[in-house]
């Protein structure tokens, strides 16, 4: 195993881009990891291919064709780093994205650009699920839904609120965006977690803490960042 391995400056001469009526499109992440995996400190370059692969202009920015070509060991020993890693297909849950748009990449195909970086949990390293559990990321953007829309939210034994932002069709292909409203029946949320789906009585702008953000995943990879506090504009 290669124990350390620096990224691409891909995040040079990023800039801000924002993209409206996403809510239900797909789109896919890859997940180039660098950093020390002595120290255990390792650091992912998530690009997304959101705006790109989509001729037909469906809102379906990862093909599933395109997506099941990407081999993840083969950009490992080509970009010479410690893994690689295929987020998706995922759909959104969101009305508006903003992003950091940086260098786009060819990934077997697959067009991404970088968005954001990742400090990669050990539950990530191992395989395992990050499930109720919160995980560090950086973004400078923000993120929303518009009011009279559905939010997905957990909540946490501490009294933390989190809102889904994306659907994962990884562990359950055939989940769908429609299906989401009845989610609640499918989950075995954690100790003190419960989901509950809210219809926004005004909109919602998810925001960064200087710059940091944090997520989290139920168990069918469903993701969701923190809201509340300096996370949001307001938590519903």
């Amino acid at each position: 195993m290669k124990l350390s391995a620096k990224l691409p400056h891909d995040d040079v001469d990023a800039k801000i881009q924002r993209f409206d009526n996403v809510r239900g499109q797909r789109y896919t992440e890859i997940f180039l990891i660098g950093g020390h995996a002595l120290t255990g400190h390792l650091v992912a370059a998530v690009y997304n291919t959101i705006g790109l692969n989509d001729p037909t202009g469906s809102g379906d920015t990862s093909p599933q064709a395109l997506v099941d070509q990407v081999d993840v060991e083969a950009l490992k020993k080509q970009y010479d780093e410690i893994s690689a890693f295929k987020n998706g297909p995922r759909l959104w849950t969101l009305d508006w994205v903003e992003v950091m748009v940086g260098k786009e990449r060819d990934f077997n195909g697959l067009h991404a650009r970088w968005v954001m970086w990742l400090d990669v949990p050990k539950e990530m390293r191992k395989h395992e699920s990050v499930a109720y559990k919160s995980v560090h990321g950086k973004r400078d953007t923000q993120l929303g839904i518009n009011k009279g829309s559905p939010a997905f939210i957990l909540d946490d034994p501490d009294g933390d609120s989190w809102v889904m932002k994306s659907a994962s069709l990884i562990l359950d292909p055939t989940q769908s965006y429609d299906s989401l409203k009845n989610l609640g029946d499918r989950l075995t949320p954690a100790p003190g977690w419960s989901f509950r789906v809210v219809e926004l009585e005004q909109d919602l702008v998810l925001t960064p803490d200087n710059g940091a953000v944090r997520n989290t995943q139920d168990e069918l990879g469903n993701t969701y960042d923190r809201v509340g506090g300096p996370f949001s504009n307001y938590k519903p």
